[in-house]
């Protein structure tokens, strides 16, 4: 989850009133937040810095609060968002009303995009913050929200990236180009020589901070920049904005512009940023629209600031929180939650009407609208009652811990490994031949090691022995896992099975200890409902030696498991020294 770190004063101005640690606790408890940290600047420099002695440290006392934030609500990652929701929470500000400069479209400032972007970056929306007062606070607020975005909805800039400018400082109408490197030439903010696109990578390869956004188009023949009529360059998105546009504390207008792939993150991100500093405006919560012209000649005006609405009848709501309240309390609720809110009867059942505004991105069905309910009620003030559907641990799970405890009785130590393992440990370090009809092969794998969902438990147990081969013998591990299974039957196309699987290593095979292990289970198994007879028949598997392994099954020839001394072939490829038994039971086949 997002931390935010806002100053405790300034927290307490934007709420009105100061409040006790216990108080801003409470407050924060009940809107859904936590106080993660409660710290000054010049200790997290420190922390940062790993210093002991502050006399050299640069930074002041304040108290800074560090809180935890849901990862879906943009509107909460900066002090503005946060102290607004607190105050309408708290009931001493009514929810703002964003809007629309009223000027005609033809005197709106106009951005037009060229068909080249499409080959990297072919969204880009815009808009103007007017008459806009900054102080040092505000400013570092202002660049803070755009990092948060940048790191959270944004992604690090690969699907949405912010540029904001100094208005005054520029000549409209704008151009969005896409152009080779080296035809793309200015000056990027806090530098002061100019540097050609393609030399300015090169630069900032040794940047900390930027070097890890510039995967994102260096190895693009065409670079996205964004030019005035003038021809000066404002950004070189997602990388640096120009320091010609730069904004100060003296900026009185801001142009703001954010490029992307993905054009639904890019107005989420555009509205979260106008709406959270246009309460800094001389008309406030007011923001100046800009006209994009698409090369094809179509024109879409952003930012778009209208609310849509969600309907669901009052039942919808209550019924999954289990309370009972008449329907202007739930509109009361959802007000707090800056959620605009109207009761109405349809066929003589109370229904709710809510008017979600642009901050709330994260509104989509019902089931948020009862999430914000319940916030505001108070989840404490819940009354406890029993569910009415089985909440109770599965039957598998159950048997499968009855079968860890009689195998961890038996002196066996439990491993958990990944359900990804590699092609070559899950098939040909097995001697196994691969059929293409059970393995689930992952498309596009990050890694080698994870390229197919493990069909067998048996390579995991093995590659853990393989890294703790120094441990004293012997070594007897165990894993209850689930394999997975091409299955054309079910509706996903696979299916899991829960196993059991043990391994025996010692200077000997230790093909008795682990046919004693087998003993156990299976009298423990039959006891309960399974009828075993002659349980053992010889099988034929390249993964254990000739006459070395066999089959486990029921008196009605259902088999459960195999086992066996495992090949020296195999261990060679795992890097085993030692002789190995192995045994890998069905649980479910068990239940």
């Amino acid at each position: 989850m997002p931390t935010v770190r806002v100053g405790r004063d300034r927290l307490f101005a934007a709420l009105g009133r100061p409040y006790t640690q216990e108080e801003i606790d409470a407050l924060c408890f009940d809107y859904g937040l936590e106080i993660d940290d409660v710290t000054t600047e010049k200790a997290i420099i420190m922390k940062e810095k790993h210093l002991e002695d502050d006399g050299d440290v640069e930074g002041d006392d304040e108290v800074i609060y560090k809180i935890e934030v849901a990862a879906n609500r943009y509107d909460l990652l900066g002090l503005e968002g946060l102290a607004r929701a607190l105050r309408v929470f708290t009931g001493t500000e009514a929810p703002p009303v964003f809007r629309l400069s009223s000027i005609p479209r033809a005197s709106m400032l106009h951005m037009y995009v060229k068909p080249q972007t499409s080959q990297i970056r072919p969204h880009i929306v815009c808009a103007v913050l007017r008459g806009v007062t900054l102080d040092e606070a505000r400013y570092n607020s202002f660049i803070d929200l755009q990092n948060k975005l940048h790191q959270n909805i944004c992604r690090k800039r690969t699907l949405v990236a912010i540029g904001t400018h100094d208005l005054d400082t520029l000549q409209a109408p704008f151009s969005y180009e896409a152009l080779p490197p080296h035809e793309i030439n200015f000056v990027p903010l806090k530098q002061e020589e100019s540097f050609r696109a393609d030399k300015l990578m090169e630069f900032y390869k040794s940047d900390m901070k930027l070097k890890k956004f510039l995967h994102i188009i260096e190895n693009s023949p065409v670079y996205p920049v964004i030019y005035d009529s003038n021809r000066t360059v404002l950004s070189l998105p997602p990388i640096i904005n120009g320091a010609h546009s730069a904004i100060t504390l003296r900026t009185r207008n801001i142009f703001i512009e954010c490029t992307a792939t993905d054009l639904t993150k890019a107005k989420i991100v555009l509205n979260t940023m106008v709406t959270m500093f246009s309460e800094y405006c001389e008309n406030k919560f007011e923001v100046e629209p800009v006209e994009v012209v698409y090369h094809d000649g179509s024109k879409t005006v952003y930012p778009d600031l209208s609310c849509y609405k969600i309907e669901a009848p009052l039942s919808e709501i209550l019924g999954p929180i289990g309370i009972s309240l008449d329907v202007q309390q739930v509109v009361c609720l959802l007000n707090k939650m800056q959620l605009q809110a109207q009761s109405y009867s349809l066929k003589g059942e109370p229904w709710v009407s809510v008017s979600v505004p642009p901050t709330r991105s994260d509104i989509l069905h019902t089931c948020d609208l009862v999430e914000d309910v319940a916030i505001a009620y108070g989840y404490n003030n819940v009354p406890r009652s029993k569910p009415k559907c089985m909440t109770g641990r599965q039957p598998l799970n159950r048997f499968s811990d009855k079968i860890r405890a009689e195998v961890a009785r038996a002196g066996y130590m439990e491993v958990l490994t990944f359900m990804l393992s590699s092609h070559e440990e899950n098939f040909d370090m097995l001697n196994r031949t691969d059929d293409k009809s059970k393995a689930v092969i992952i498309a596009n794998p990050r890694t080698s090691e994870f390229e197919v969902v493990r069909t067998s438990l048996m390579p995991c147990l093995l590659k853990t022995l393989k890294h703790n081969i120094d441990h004293p013998r012997p070594i007897k591990i165990f894993e209850v896992g689930d394999v997975v299974t091409l299955d054309p039957s079910r509706d996903v196309g696979a299916s899991n099975n829960r196993r059991l699987a043990a391994l025996y290593c010692n200077r000997v095979s230790g093909f008795e200890e682990i046919m004693r292990l087998v003993n156990s289970v299976v009298k423990v198994v039959r006891a309960l409902h399974v009828n075993f007879g002659e349980y053992y028949i010889p099988t034929n598997e390249p993964e254990f030696f000739l006459k070395r392994q066999c089959k486990i099954v029921t008196s009605d020839g259902k088999q459960v498991g195999y086992l066996g001394i495992v090949h020296a072939e195999v261990l060679r490829k795992f890097g085993i020294p030692d002789p190995c038994t192995f045994v890998e039971m069905d649980i479910e086949a068990l239940l």
